[in-house]
């Protein structure tokens, strides 16, 4: 019997760096998607109990009929007030009730909405569907106090800002100097009254991922190694101090609950990134997907520095929608150059998690929906 739990990612006043393919660290993103989370979680896994303990877990990954655990992506909350927002990437797809037409100004301000509240999506997406293009079209106007403003969907941007940092370069030869930037991001915090034992920032935003775990008893260890991951820092720039949170495991709140629970679907939303080869073929049948390119660098744990380029993958992104559920794979992205000295440069495989976690929703009968 499969468990589902939440963790909260609180980063207080620490900036973070998320960097992506293509994108130079003048910019970052402001949130880790589900691949990242897994290669840092296994990285703190095996310096706290050995490489060949996280060699075994990876096989477990790789060989067992179910994976030991399954993670989100990592995405925004934030509070508003008394409120906790949570927020989910909105399915590629129309919901029910949707009003297609050609009204470009309207489309593109549903469009805009990338990501959504959870209880607007869960009544989008498994509840009474689309019941709101009269305040989406106030919105377009600027005049919007509906249930979807009150919900915090035009609220996401307000949950982090991002900031440039300048940094010096020194050659290595001439001891030349050249100044750059590197972009962080800043989730929103607040200074509170000091009280002894207590922590004086709040963080009002940060980031939540979900757990599926097929073997219950590994939630504990979860948790310590991510706890340990906080302290080391998730994402680039660590050196620096960047990328450090505290975490926080809540409890599956009732709407979370009933979002899980609900059997009246026809489709299923990612909310992880997903790579399978070869790809079922019914998987893709009146899919809707977006790909994404996933490489980056390898930093060698040998005395020698040597970095390598990982091979790149193209996975599904999230909230790419399918007709059956995914289940995904680990990929193996071990550079192939060095395979012949493998235990000289870096000692072992290298993996990027495919191993999916999706939402059963409901979407608009059409010629491109997964019904």
């Amino acid at each position: 019997m499969s468990i589902w739990k939440l963790a909260r990612l609180k980063f207080g006043r620490t900036l973070a760096h998320f960097g992506e393919l293509g994108i130079g660290l003048e910019n970052t993103a402001e949130r880790v998607p589900s691949d990242t989370l897994f290669s840092a979680w296994i990285s703190a896994y095996a310096k706290l109990f050995g490489g060949d303990a996280a060699t075994n877990l990876l096989e477990q990954f790789n060989t067992e009929s179910e994976a030991p655990f399954r993670l989100s992506s990592t995405f925004i909350y934030q509070q508003i007030e008394e409120k906790l927002i949570y927020y989910l990437p909105r399915p590629l797809n129309f919901p029910p009730n949707y009003p297609v037409g050609d009204d470009l100004d309207f489309t593109k301000a549903y469009k805009g909405l990338k990501y959504l509240p959870l209880e607007i999506w869960q009544r989008w997406y498994q509840g009474e569907g689309f019941t709101d293009s009269e305040e989406l079209k106030a919105k377009i106007k600027g005049e919007t106090d509906g249930d979807l403003a009150k919900a915090g969907t035009f609220d996401y941007s307000k949950a982090f800002e991002f900031t440039k940092v300048p940094k010096i370069a020194v050659d290595r030869v001439t001891r030349a100097t050249n100044i750059y930037n590197t972009g962080f991001v800043q989730y929103t915090w607040k200074q509170k009254d000091k009280q002894p034992e207590d922590e004086d920032v709040e963080s009002l935003s940060g980031l939540y991922f979900l757990i599926n775990f097929s073997d219950p008893d590994l939630e504990n260890t979860f948790f310590a190694v991510l706890d340990f991951l906080g302290g080391e820092g998730i994402g680039g720039e660590r050196s620096s101090g960047a990328g450090q949170f505290k975490v926080e495991r809540d409890k599956l709140a009732p709407l979370w609950q009933q979002i899980i629970d609900f059997n009246d679907g026809n489709c299923h939303s990612l909310i992880s990134l997903f790579w399978q080869h070869p790809l079922p073929n019914e998987l893709l049948k009146n899919a809707s997907y977006e790909l994404q390119q996933r490489g980056g660098w390898l930093a060698s744990s040998s005395s020698s520095g040597r970095q390598l380029r990982r091979k790149s993958v193209q996975m599904f992104t999230e909230g790419s929608v399918f007709s059956v559920m995914p289940q995904g794979q680990l990929a193996d992205v071990t550079p192939g150059k060095c395979t012949d000295q493998l235990d000289k440069v870096i000692g072992h495989r290298v993996y990027r998690s495919g191993i999916c976690l999706s939402l059963p929703i409901k979407i608009q009968g059409n010629n491109n929906g997964c019904i």
